[in-house]
């Protein structure tokens, strides 16, 4: 049976980072930003049945959820906390990666996902969160954070130079990262 075993703040104030007794997933990230998004996973679907879920982001034993501002952590907590009591793990959809490396990736996109798989994904999933490569084109890297990084001021702003300056030190070359 799936058990809240702690539940850790974020540097969002709109994220709470639920930490579970088992595993959801072994290697990939799931992030929902809306209800409609979730539709085909019945854990995101559910968490989002709960008034004032604004995103639903899990991997490996956490789930991060992200609150409409105007909404209290009272009015979650509970309702999350019995429906994952009551949620069937098996329900889960099956992975279907592997790794963040995707085929035909090339060799400098697989050096930073190697590098932020590494050095940056870790510390983001600590707080709660992650990131996700949408494309390289030249030294541009269009990323999306997910969890409780989307829309952290921190994130946004401190987090994005960190990693740029990362992967300029690492790759030897000018990176930028931007959102996307």
């Amino acid at each position: 049976m799936l058990m809240v075993q702690d539940v850790d703040l974020t540097p969002n104030p709109h994220a709470l980072k639920f930490i579970l007794n088992e595993r959801l997933l072994q290697r990939e990230t799931r992030s929902f930003e809306s209800k409609e998004e979730a539709q085909n996973d019945p854990l995101a679907k559910g968490i989002f049945e709960i008034e004032g879920v604004e995103s639903v982001f899990y991997m490996d034993k956490f789930i991060t959820i992200v609150k409409n501002p105007g909404v209290g952590w009272e009015k979650i907590q509970m309702p999350f906390l019995t429906f994952i009591r009551k949620f069937d793990k098996s329900l889960i959809p099956p992975e279907e990666i592997t790794g963040s490396e995707i085929a035909g990736d090339s060799e400098k996109l697989k050096k930073i996902n190697f590098i932020l798989d590494k050095r940056v994904r870790p510390a983001l999933a600590g707080d709660g969160g992650g990131l996700e490569i949408l494309g390289l084109e030249g030294n541009k890297l269009l990323i999306r954070y997910q969890g409780a990084c989307d829309n952290c001021p921190s994130a946004i702003h401190g987090t994005l130079v960190a990693i740029e300056n990362l992967l300029v030190r690492e790759l030897g070359e000018k990176i930028d990262v931007v959102l996307g």
